[in-house]
């Protein structure tokens, strides 16, 4: 008797799911080796969610009754299209939900996201490390911009410039 792989559902986030919003992105922050980096509070999630202008939307995919991933994502803006875009911050997929079919039915509703919405492009950063996103990224049809440098001012930095 043949079997069928169960088909990930893929949801927009409510505030109801800060917390398991936060369980996902201190996942990918442990991966990123990263995890003592993450400040923010199911309460800050929750309260940015349901203002007038959120600052992000979240897609949350399910598999087989479990959240199994999320891509958490903004609108961004390119002069050179003049139209917006997706810029996706956070994408992440525990390895026990991995290669289900999960981040790729993820990718695809942002990518229809962003043709529903008549937007131009999807963007995102990516350590240069991580290999198996890499990869992924090519097998989506994405390519690398090695031409171009992520740059930061963040904490004391940022406070310098500002008052200086």
């Amino acid at each position: 008797m043949m079997t069928t792989a169960a088909i990930p559902t893929i949801r927009f986030a409510t505030p109801a799911d800060a917390e398991l919003i936060l369980d996902f992105i201190r996942g990918l922050a442990e991966y990123e080796r990263a995890a003592e980096l993450v400040e923010t509070t199911p309460a800050m999630l929750r309260s940015q969610m349901v203002a007038a202008d959120p600052p992000f939307e979240c897609l949350i995919a399910e598999y087989e009754g479990e959240a199994a991933g999320f891509a958490l994502f903004f609108r961004n803006y390119s002069t050179w299209t003049g139209r917006p875009g997706l810029y996706l911050e956070d994408f992440f997929v525990p390895q026990r939900f991995r290669g289900r079919g999960i981040g790729k039915a993820l990718f695809k509703r942002m990518a229809q996201i962003v043709l529903e919405r008549g937007w131009a492009r999807m963007e995102w950063a990516v350590l240069d490390w991580n290999r198996p996103a890499h990869a992924f990224y090519r097998a989506c049809g994405s390519e690398a911009k090695d031409e171009w440098t992520v740059w930061r001012l963040a904490g004391e930095a940022l406070a310098r410039v500002a008052r200086d």
